[in-house]
């Protein structure tokens, strides 16, 4: 699988040799994505993007690098436990900022497989109207009846393991599927638009 958004930067190798590589480097370092939710929106929980480099390597990360000012973080750490690790990243900030952001952690073949598996790959030449949302749980009982009532004639969306794929043509401003699908779906959620994803994802593959 390929990231088919030119502006996310030069080709990106295969999946399968990149894992290859970073097996052959034998690298005791593990690479993390971290997206925070809710941080520089609105005036509220301001956390520059510098800050945020500071609070995590005093926390251990090493590598670190951000991409945009809502939140999204690519960093090594020696931690393999990541629901430990996201932990600490948002009692630091809590420490630092004074207030606590939910944030959640991915690992590289995490997000890998998150693009490997989009079910519209011809959407993907719109990335900023593919959107990814990241769920902090396999949803146990999702309305999926009621997520079909509300979208649009254009809009369209899929469940695949942890991740919930919406495709809305018309933007997601005045969509109520993208307003209502955490809810529909039973569990907190953290998305990004297709765009977002490739770039989170090249960083990441870049610093492995």
């Amino acid at each position: 699988m390929f990231c088919r958004v030119e502006p996310c930067g030069p080709a990106i190798v295969s999946v399968s040799s990149l894992r290859r590589a970073r097996a052959e480097v034998g690298d005791h370092m593990k690479t993390y994505i971290a997206l925070f939710r809710g941080l520089n929106v609105g005036g509220s929980n301001i956390l520059p993007m510098n800050e945020l480099v500071t609070v995590l390597e005093k926390i251990g990360a090493r590598n670190v690098k951000t991409y945009i000012q809502s939140g999204n973080a690519v960093f090594q750490s020696e931690e393999t436990n990541a629901s430990l690790l996201s932990t600490k990243v948002s009692a630091a900030i809590e420490k630092s900022h004074g207030f606590e952001p939910r944030v959640l952690l991915l690992e590289l073949e995490e997000l890998e497989k998150a693009v490997e598996s989009n079910p519209f790959p011809e959407a993907e030449s719109e990335p900023r109207a593919l959107h990814l949302y990241f769920l902090e749980a396999i949803p146990e009982n999702p309305d999926f009846d009621t997520l079909a009532s509300i979208r649009s004639n254009r809009e369209r969306f899929a469940l695949k393991d942890g991740v919930f794929y919406l495709h809305a043509p018309e933007g997601i401003g005045r969509s109520k599927l993208a307003a209502k699908a955490e809810k529909l779906l039973g569990v907190s959620a953290t998305a990004r638009n297709w765009r977002t994803v490739c770039k989170i994802m090249e960083i990441a593959q870049s610093s492995s």
